[in-house]
């Protein structure tokens, strides 16, 4: 891979991973629901998940899916479904969590990991950068070093989305103002369906 190619796959990493998505919306409602440590198993989940994604990809996932497409329109039911189910369960959040609090938690790192399966976003970036970068005189090198960079660009971006939501709980501990915010988070990320439904 050229030093071009290089920065070209980091800034593409860095710009899809920063940017608002499903994932990005849920750590900020996490961040200011749960805080920042109980929110960590979901940003590990994130890059794991969507690692393997990258690498089943990389081994022909997605020409599958592009061979049949009742597999590919499955996957963005399946997908858009557990999407509102989890921005309904967002919207209805009505107090900020504290690590005794047992009635609700965070996403879990599993949970976060199997998300990546169904998330939109995370597909087509994942299409994208295999699509791209990947090279075909070295398959399997290329594909492990794609989602290293991935992994190790994916985790500090995610990881300040909760960081912002971690820093809005003062603010939002008045029960009328975190009804409203998660609210809004949860209308935010089923918008994120949008685009899958063009």
């Amino acid at each position: 891979m050229t030093q071009e190619t290089l920065l070209a796959l980091l800034v593409y990493a860095f710009v899809t991973s920063i940017t608002p998505g499903p994932n990005n919306f849920m750590l900020l409602a996490s961040g200011v629901n749960f805080g920042f440590v109980r929110t960590i198993p979901h940003m590990c989940g994130i890059g794991f998940g969507f690692f393997t994604l990258l690498i089943g990809v990389g081994l022909g996932l997605g020409a599958l899916l592009t061979a049949f497409p009742e597999l590919h329109l499955t996957l963005k039911v399946l997908g858009g479904a557990y999407l509102l189910y989890l921005a309904w369960k967002i919207a209805m959040s009505r107090k900020i969590s504290n690590a005794g609090d047992g009635r609700s938690r965070p996403m879990s790192f599993v949970e976060a990991s199997l998300f990546q399966w169904v998330n939109p976003k995370a597909w087509v970036m994942a299409i994208t950068a295999m699509a791209i970068y990947q090279d075909a005189s070295n398959p399997y090198w290329s594909l492990l070093f794609i989602g290293s960079i991935f992994a190790l660009t994916n985790f500090p971006c995610v990881s300040t989305w909760a960081v912002f939501g971690v820093a809005l709980r003062g603010f939002l501990s008045d029960p009328v103002r975190l009804k409203w915010f998660n609210i809004a988070m949860g209308l935010l990320l089923a918008a994120t369906l949008w685009p899958m439904l063009k």
